[in-house]
């Protein structure tokens, strides 16, 4: 028997522990463990066939929000595996091994529905492109697909000069935090440019926020910052280049938004196996990361139909009803 990628996700879609070549294996009659590792080896997926799958169960509007984020697929156990390399994990809050993968998530906030629409694994030594790279390609990918959307919401990792630039010329807006060490100018170029959390704040714009220029900046390019109060222990500062921003609360409900990248981490992780191959090539390992992103997008577009979570889905394979809707014959992942 060859092994298809239907089949692959739905063994993905199926086991809740193992999810390994052997044991898919050893639990369909007539497959081999061979004919498993030949179909991660050989084949060549690409997240063009995410985007084929997800486009038409998005509503798109002109309202919606993209928002780009960063995992780390956990390696640490691993020591010839490609694609792994140290880097720093929020989830681990510390250096660690694995497979860093840059995500795009289309927020949809009529229906609030969220999707993923692209990503990128980030493997420098291979295609020598940063993160920032792999998110400028992804902006690009978006309007060559006429994806309708307004706002772009993004970590500190991402807010760089270079990116923002990009946004204020393609006339979107973003929202995006900036380190506290950010050099900005709120004098009007009476005095020099100082770090964000130097800056003094009147009452009023601890409200209705501030405008500055940022260090290399263009001249004529200026942008609102807003002091943020997350903890006793923690200030954000928020940069947006709509100027009409004028409310601290709105800020917060913006930055808000960007949680759902993080449950989408979340749910990937922890339903879909996506951070469980073991195998050893960066191929396999890619082909793997894009089974698990078709597998959750099936999970999340049943759990909107259905008004389930994803979790409920999952655990609730053995329930005939949901076994019926979740392996239809006439849906293919391929």
């Amino acid at each position: 028997m060859k092994t298809q990628l239907d089949m692959y996700c739905q063994y993905l879609l199926s086991t809740h522990i193992n999810y390994t070549c052997t044991y898919f294996a050893d639990h369909l009659e007539g497959l081999s463990h061979d004919s498993v590792h030949r179909f991660l080896r050989d084949e060549k997926l690409t997240p063009r066939l995410l985007w084929e799958k997800v486009s038409p169960l998005i509503t798109q509007s002109s309202f919606a929000f993209i928002i780009f984020d960063d995992t780390v697929l956990d390696k640490r156990h691993s020591r010839v595996m490609e694609l792994v390399r140290r880097q720093y994990s929020g989830n681990a809050h510390g250096i660690i091994k694995g497979i860093g993968v840059v995500n795009c998530l289309y927020l949809d906030p009529i229906n609030q529905q969220f999707w993923l629409l692209d990503f990128r694994i980030f493997d420098p030594d291979a295609d020598g492109k940063s993160k920032l790279d792999h998110v400028l390609d992804m902006l690009g990918r978006l309007e060559e697909r006429g994806v309708l959307f307004q706002t772009v919401l993004m970590d500190s990792w991402y807010a760089t000069t270079e990116v923002m630039k990009y946004l204020i010329k393609e006339g979107k807006t973003f929202y995006c935090p900036v380190k506290s060490n950010r050099k900005a100018d709120d004098s009007s170029g009476q005095q020099p440019y100082r770090p964000v959390d130097e800056l003094e704040w009147s009452e009023r714009e601890l409200e209705h926020g501030k405008v500055v220029k940022l260090h290399k900046f263009p001249m004529d390019v200026k942008v609102k910052l807003f002091r943020v109060e997350v903890s006793t222990h923690r200030t954000d500062y928020i940069v947006t280049n709509d100027m009409e921003q004028d409310d601290l609360q709105a800020v917060k409900e913006m930055c808000r938004l960007r949680w759902s990248i993080e449950q989408l981490h979340r749910e990937e992780k922890q339903l879909t196996g996506i951070e469980e191959s073991q195998c050893r090539l960066a191929r396999a390992q890619r082909n793997h990361i894009l089974a698990a992103t078709l597998v959750w997008t099936r999970l999340k577009s049943l759990a909107y139909a259905y008004n389930h979570t994803v979790y409920q889905l999952k655990k609730g394979l053995l329930d005939s009803y949901l076994c019926q809707q979740l392996f239809k014959p006439d849906i293919a992942f391929a």
